[in-house]
């Protein structure tokens, strides 16, 4: 930015009260914003240091030869409202060391005692060039050097020697600043996945943005220019809004501080800005990956003694990413009609006619995925530019290279990005547009919206020989969230959209139909095998009567597994795909037509839950057991590392009522965080022992939430204690609250109420509470003393852990075993309800 490109700012005289009061009128306008506010506030500064200058030039005696650059942000003139100012004094050697100390002195001090954070050197033209060839964030700094006051020769000769070792070095520096970026990407993630976001460090951030100015001015690349200026105003937009909101020099967008910075830039709440955000960011590392493309592209040549064209004459390529001179040099490998591969990209063929041809889209990124290959920017673009659009129906082929692209695995996800980078995506799939760059609030979720449903199909595409028709299996991958763009049960609407969706893309009616169920029920599976009693055979059937089919049950495993698998580490593990291999496997006897299990047998039990059980009823008292569980392969992946799954506590105690509360509580007085835990009664056969009573079996997965685990024995004494009641849980847990709010810990947001309803329907034996709760020290103690307090027996219970949420299950009956009536249960859900708020 020139000077003379600046709008009109105020003057102010050199003093820090004239340049703060105009400074904050300038904070305080609300008709001016942006960049038009960045830019007036730089102008206000510079005037503000130019004046310092020239007051520290006639104290100290100095009438020539210095002058005073702002590099970096300041120098691009992008100030926004508490960024540092990085400013260096440029001298030509010849002042007296003490009258230039002094200068500078006159200019440093009045920026720190207005609080102002400053970034400042004092160097010749000659050691900053030295410095920047150490020091590779240096010479980036003094890419945007601009001239404040002063000696305007030494700015100018600065800026052209840097500028002139900048592109004589690059083919040795830019791997250097690659490196930089990809490691900073690592310490920060991908600003467009992120919950609280930095702007700056993450990847697709303004580092990436000033990266790409800096390759744009090596000479050897340029990046692609549609949709970037835009993409780096709105970031500074909304880091200038945090600033002001925070009154910090804050990048990272916390969660406490989105809504009121949605307002700021006029948005209409959280989920707008991060996805206005998100949208920003993706745009910036798009551009980022095929940049760094070519520039991979351009070092290789020159290494091979085949310098290019562009590289020779030092100029830019049309479109920004030299695709186009991609085209003519290196040989051309046939991968598809009208598709080819040419150095390390696939391009369109010579003779393609993307006009005449509205598969080809489709059949190149197809192609590319398959090949592991990136799509060209130059091919995606004209495709865009120049594809008709497909007929409706799809023909066969155009559903046959999508369920292709679909299933290539990882590469499918860097292809998928370039199309939908130009709009392709939404133009073959319209509703694609609701859902993406769509914030997902949940925690165990990583992704935004559009990229979980890839992810789902990259998952799924390694399952696919599990299935007899990956086609679907791909499909419904791909389009299981889609309903997440609008209001209501995304499961519900989803059904409404995919069987619309599915028709479009060319399926039959009955392949419409299973596709329309999977998007329905995709979460049946999980959710029935960690929340219901898989001994219950109305929890069998219930699937069974909705799955219909054992085609369907095996396509509907797999999406369960890949779904779970792309949301996250907390989302799938190898206890859970356990339980819903179980589960899949009840219910295929089912449809086979086996008898069903018999609620009235005897349920079975291992070995050792036997040997436990026994010795309960034998002593009369709790018996554990406490061991490590052995390492596992998640399941469907057995390239992966072994999963451990964590530590396995076994109770069994004799039936009597307050055992859940009375062994929670224990649990988490010992500081032991429950990941998953089973409750169910048990009667053994009269021959084993002679007694007639039940025992209670109690399984539990936990970890330690700080240090070793606690031994065995300990645990049994306390639960002695806890049953008997000679040790006050409820107290002592209050007493461990009460120090906690002592030092209370920063929370960036808070967590919404519990909620407890009643599954109707679920069970014919007993009726089902479902609690879904912040998971907190303490909570399934407190739900089973809820539980005891409301009169009722707790015949078996499923507690799973999912990130922060707890979502657990409790199989209740009266006092004569039967279920609840519908009012007493939402009675008794009422009144668990009020004990957790």
């Amino acid at each position: 930015m020139t000077d003379s490109a600046e709008p009109r700012t105020e003057t102010t005289d050199s003093g820090p009260g004239g340049y703060a009061a105009a400074r904050l009128r300038l904070l305080q306008e609300e008709s001016r914003s942006g960049p038009p506010r960045r830019s007036a506030l730089a102008g206000l500064t510079d005037q503000w240091l130019a004046a310092l200058l020239a007051g520290g030039a006639e104290t100290s005696g100095i009438t020539g030869g210095v002058a005073l650059v702002a590099v970096g942000g300041y120098g691009r003139g992008e100030l926004s409202p508490r960024s540092d100012l990085d400013v260096v004094l440029l001298h030509d050697g010849s002042a007296d060391p003490s009258a230039l100390a002094a200068l500078a002195d006159h200019v440093w001090y009045p920026v720190w005692d207005m609080g102002l954070a400053l970034d400042h050197s004092v160097r010749t033209p000659d050691e900053a060039r030295k410095t920047a060839a150490d020091d590779l964030k240096v010479q980036l700094g003094l890419l945007d050097a601009r001239h404040l006051a002063g000696d305007e020769t030494l700015t100018a000769g600065l800026r052209t020697t840097v500028l002139a070792d900048w592109r004589a070095q690059a083919p040795a520096r830019l791997p250097e600043l690659r490196e930089l970026c990809q490691e900073r990407a690592e310490r920060h993630g991908e600003l467009q996945f992120l919950l609280e976001p930095d702007l700056k460090e993450a990847r697709g951030g303004l580092r990436d943005a000033t990266a790409l100015r800096a390759i744009a001015a090596s000479w050897l690349a340029d990046a692609p220019r549609e949709g970037l200026d835009e993409a780096r105003r709105r970031l500074l937009d909304t880091r200038d809004a945090l600033h002001l909101a925070t009154g910090r020099a804050a990048d990272r967008l916390s969660l406490q501080e989105q809504d009121q910075i949605a307002t700021a830039v006029g948005l209409l709440d959280a989920d707008a800005l991060l996805r206005q955000v998100y949208e920003s960011a993706r745009t910036i590392a798009y551009a980022s990956d095929v940049t760094w493309r070519e520039v991979d592209r351009v070092l290789r040549a020159r290494s091979a003694g085949r310098p290019r064209l562009r590289g020779l004459l030092g100029g830019r390529g049309r479109g920004g990413s030299g695709s186009g001179s991609a085209q003519t040099a290196g040989e051309r490998s046939p991968l598809a009609e009208g598709v080819v591969e040419q150095d390390g990209e696939v391009v369109l063929a010579r003779a393609a006619r993307p006009e005449r041809d509205p598969v080809l889209p489709l059949r190149a990124a197809a192609a590319a995925a398959q090949g592991g290959l990136p799509l060209s920017l130059h091919a995606v673009r004209r495709l865009a530019a120049a594809a008709r659009p497909l007929p409706v129906p799809w023909p066969p082929e155009a559903r046959e290279e999508l369920v292709t692209l679909l299933g290539a695995g990882e590469s499918t996800v860097g292809v998928w990005e370039a199309l939908e980078a130009e709009g392709l995506i939404t133009r073959l799939l319209p509703d694609w547009e609701r859902v993406r760059c769509r914030p997902q609030r949940n925690p165990v979720h990583r992704w935004t919206v559009d990229r979980h449903l890839v992810e789902t199909a990259v998952r799924a595409s390694a399952l696919s020989r599990r299935v007899g028709r990956p086609d679907l299996l791909l499909v419904a991958a791909l389009l299981h969230d889609i309903g997440k763009g609008w209001p209501g049960d995304h499961s519900v609407v989803g059904e409404t959209i995919v069987r619309d969706l599915a028709a479009r893309i060319g399926f039959d009616r009955a392949d419409v139909s299973v596709l329309a169920t999977l998007v329905r029920h995709h979460l049946l599976l999980v959710e029935t095998a960690t929340r219901r009693d898989l001994d219950d055979p109305a929890t069998v059937h219930a699937v069974a009567e909705v799955v219909r089919g054992p085609g369907t049950l095996e396509l509907l495993h797999a999406l369960t597994e890949a779904d779970a698998l792309a949301t996250g580490p907390a989302a799938w593990s190898a206890w859970r795909g356990a339980l819903v291999a179980d589960l899949v496997k009840r219910v295929a006897a089912v449809l086979a037509g086996e008898p069903a299990a018999d609620p009235d047998a005897p349920q079975q039990i291992t070995a050792e839950q036997e040997r436990l059980a026994i010795e309960a009823r034998r002593t009369g008292g709790p018996v554990l057991a406490l061991h490590a569980r052995p390492e596992a392969l998640p399941p469907g992946d057995e390239t992966a590392e072994p999963e451990p799954i964590g530590v396995e506590l076994l109770i069994a105690v004799p039936d009597q009522s307050g055992v859940l509360a009375a062994a929670a509580g224990v649990l988490a007085l010992h500081r032991l965080t429950v990941r998953a835990a089973d409750l169910r009664a048990v009667d053994l056969p009269s021959e084993l022992d002679g007694a007639d009573r039940g025992v209670l079996l109690l399984s539990w997965r936990v970890a330690a939430e700080y240090g070793s685990l606690p031994q065995a024995a300990r645990l049994r004494n306390d639960l002695l204690r806890a049953l008997d009641g000679s040790l006050d849980i409820v107290a002592r847990l209050a007493e461990r609250e009460a120090a906690y709010r002592k030092y209370p810990r920063r929370r960036s947001v808070h967590a919404p109420p519990p909620r407890v309803t009643v599954a109707p329907g679920s069970s014919q034996l007993a009726t089902v509470i479902e609690v879904r709760a912040q998971d907190v020290p303490g909570l399934l103690h407190r739900i089973g003393r809820a539980l005891e307090a409301a009169g009722v027996t707790v015949r078996s219970a499923h507690v799973s852990t999912l990130g922060a949420n707890a979502v657990d299950a409790f199989y209740v009956t009266d006092a004569a075993g039967a279920p609840l009536a519908p009012q007493h249960a939402a009675e008794v859900a009422h009144e668990v309800e009020q004990a957790l708020r």
